[in-house]
């Protein structure tokens, strides 16, 4: 579901594994844009279709036409829930990359997706939360250490870099709604039991890359602490770092600062319009930042913790070049690393390992073969065994 930048590179990795993908559609409410992804992989054994993913009753006949095993989700986070509800209709299995958000509140929240728990279980469905990277990697990157390193994980610290350069005055490197959304909110983590609140990109720190060197990094909020701090509850405390540029964050005050990033609507000749979603019309397509785009990104989990008594760190991450991300899939780093881990998640429940009617976070399941597939799908991880964290 889903034929953006992300859903172009699950269309690739899905279609470079035919031992276990044997049949594959690609649906959006665009189906020229699916039929170009498909064109782009060369493989004619991929069907496309239309299809409104706001309306259950058009998924639903699409699910009992096709009769998928599982639904690779990467539509809109809006769209989380009605996927979802059709999936129970239809008996599908489901996966996702981000969680639902209701589309007139900038709100990060399972509890609208935990909901759906028993009535997977009682269908004998499996729904996967969270399956990109961060969220996603992230919270395998966590299991695995506190599957092989730790006995108890006490300090998590998320950190995310974007390193390249798309030549591009401005630009966002997925949905600019979601993207907008989610930086311009408070920023939130977890010490001690509580949640603390900040002012949106308040708290920062320079933190050194791998292969790229220091760089400022903000504290922001991020969906997969919720998961971690319930299923690791040893964790005294959770947080997630971003890096931006300044002429980044210089564009985004003046966005905000003129009212472009409300997402209430307004009249306009006659006509309601939301004014981030006009915003979204005229910058750059995220899709087609890639063939300019130079330098990498570098995502991990950087862990404090016991081990037979003694305190260790970890820090494990991934590089992504985003010029290699488009030679093989024509999209630039940041959808190669959320599309190959929807990928490798799907995969996983296809091939039996990952299989338990319900609803799960991906940290809740076995890491070890998952990591073994990143290895192998393009996302190769590192490790640094107690390191300097610099937080």
């Amino acid at each position: 579901m889903g034929a953006g930048g992300v859903g172009t590179v699950v269309a690739h990795k899905v279609a470079q594994n035919p031992d276990v993908f044997t049949e594959i559609m690609i649906a959006s409410r665009t189906k020229s844009k699916c039929d170009a992804v498909a064109k782009a992989i060369g493989n004619p054994n991929i069907k496309t279709a239309r299809v409104d993913a706001d309306s259950v009753d058009e998924l639903v006949a699409l699910f009992n036409s096709f009769k998928p095993e599982i639904v690779i989700n990467v539509a809109l986070p809006y769209q989380d829930l009605t996927i979802m509800e059709a999936c129970l209709k239809s008996g599908v299995n489901y996966l996702d990359t981000a969680n639902y958000e209701p589309k007139d509140v900038a709100h990060f929240e399972y509890s609208w997706q935990w909901a759906y728990k028993k009535r997977f279980e009682d269908a004998g469905l499996t729904a996967i939360l969270g399956c990109g990277f961060d969220p996603g990697v992230s919270g395998i990157y966590t299991a695995y250490a506190a599957k092989h390193h730790f006995d108890e994980i006490q300090y998590l610290d998320i950190v995310d870099c974007n390193a390249g350069n798309h030549h591009k005055a401005f630009a966002t490197n997925f949905n600019p709604e979601i993207n907008i959304r989610e930086i311009t909110q408070n920023g939130r983590y977890y010490e001690n039991g509580e949640w603390i609140t900040t002012r949106p990109l308040e708290i920062h720190k320079a933190l050194t890359y791998p292969n790229i060197g220091p760089r400022d990094s903000y504290l922001l909020y991020h969906e997969e602490l919720e998961s971690l701090v319930k299923n690791f509850p040893t964790i005294k405390r959770a947080r997630f770092w971003m890096t931006f540029g300044q002429e980044y964050l210089t564009h985004l005050r003046v966005i905000q600062n003129i009212g472009m990033a409300r997402i209430d609507e307004v009249e306009y000749n006659g006509m309601k319009i939301v004014p981030l979603q006009f915003l979204k019309a005229v910058l750059p397509n995220p899709q087609d930042l890639g063939e300019n785009y130079e330098g990498e990104t570098s995502i991990g989990c950087r862990i404090r913790g016991l081990k037979d008594g003694k305190e260790h760190t970890y820090y494990i991450y991934n590089n992504c070049s985003h010029q290699e991300a488009y030679k093989e899939t024509g999209m630039q780093g940041v959808s190669y690393t959320t599309g190959v881990p929807a990928m490798i998640g799907a995969m996983m429940f296809l091939k039996g390992l990952w299989k338990k009617p319900g609803v799960w976070n991906v940290e809740e399941f076995d890491p070890d073969p998952f990591m073994e597939q990143l290895n192998k799908q393009g996302l190769p991880w590192h490790e640094v065994v107690d390191g300097d964290l610099e937080i």
